[in-house]
């Protein structure tokens, strides 16, 4: 009798514990959440970042602010990412080059594995454009390879750092043309786009989100968007198969993930949410303006944390061999 008691009063306590840790568990988030960007702003992953931060913060009832930490082509913000606590507090806006492409690119100086985060959903797909400026004298895409192999090594193309989609991109473009064409990687599309407004850059490659507003005033000049039809927000651009470049394709994402070992139900409730944003009338008519499509993972045209790691992991295999095949390096 005294040891049936003894057990069922040390039995007390967990029960004890048990309605706490559920309600803990159901009162996430408590508490602001933050969302780490890899680039400066103003460009692409930055606008998705705000894009899904001011929705999660309305629907979570938490701030989610974004941080921006910039540097090694997103690598020093998807480290940190990855070395932060997995409790559903430090969240991380990747992209084709975070997410697939420096991998490959970066190998053994990659500081992050694939299974060091887990991912909660695509945010939106889009075309990256090959634009001049207008002071360069072409106006398509084949005026500008005459021009590159009758001046070799003197012109130069802009990009928002080594290893995203723009320089992935340009490489491929390279490769297929056989023009020589100078890599200069910036620390993000923002200060990118200011040298090749200024005259600077006479060409470069960017995510169309980024660059739409400077291709709209006449800022700089559209040859070509990446995708394999037109864009609606530019469709008197044409694609680079109708410039001239047939087959070629390279489209960039954008999604959100979290440290791996974050709890199974944390992720699924932000998948949710997340699922639940790219759905809304007002999303998606903003991605529209910016020249960008809905994620179309999901029989519904959503996104899940399935379906993005699937998506993902496709995506790390296909950009591998354009990197091979292309010969880019990390400059």
């Amino acid at each position: 009798m005294q040891r049936r008691t003894l057990l069922a009063g040390l039995a007390l306590p967990a029960l004890a514990l048990a309605p706490g840790a559920a309600r803990a568990q159901a009162a996430y988030p408590s508490r602001p959440i933050r969302m780490l960007c890899g680039f400066p702003p103003a460009g692409t992953t930055d606008i998705a970042a705000r894009l899904v931060s001011e929705r999660l913060s309305a629907r979570l009832g938490q701030p989610v602010a974004v941080e921006n930490r910039a540097g090694a082509t997103g690598n020093i913000a998807a480290e940190m990412a990855a070395r932060a606590e997995p409790d559903g507090y430090t969240l991380h806006t990747t992209n084709v080059g975070t997410g697939a492409i420096n991998y490959t690119l970066f190998g053994a100086r990659m500081p992050v594995k694939p299974d060091d985060l887990v991912e909660l959903g695509l945010l939106m797909r889009v075309p990256n454009t090959l634009f001049v400026h207008p002071s360069l004298p072409v106006h398509s895409v084949a005026e500008l390879i005459a021009h590159a192999k009758a001046n070799p090594g003197k012109l130069s193309y802009g990009s928002a750092g080594s290893g995203g989609s723009p320089h992935m991109t340009m490489e491929l473009f390279k490769h297929l043309t056989g023009i020589n064409l100078l890599h200069v990687p910036f620390r993000g599309a923002g200060p990118m786009l200011v040298e090749a407004m200024a005259g600077r850059l006479e060409v470069g490659c960017d995510n169309l989100p980024s660059v739409i507003g400077h291709l709209r005033d006449g800022r700089l000049r559209a040859l070509a968007v990446t995708s394999a039809t037109r864009s609606p927000a530019l469709p008197q651009v044409p694609t680079m198969a109708e410039a001239g470049v047939p087959g070629f394709e390279a489209t960039s994402w954008f999604g959100v993930q979290a440290p791996a070992r974050t709890p199974p139900e944390i992720v699924a409730r932000l998948g949710a949410e997340i699922d639940a944003i790219t759905k809304e009338q007002t999303y998606r008519l903003r991605l529209a303006e910016l020249g960008a499509d809905p994620p179309g993972l999901t029989a519904d045209g959503g996104t899940s944390p399935a379906s993005y790691t699937a998506f993902t992991r496709a995506e790390i295999a296909k950009w591998a061999e354009v990197v091979r095949v292309s010969g880019a390096k990390v400059d």
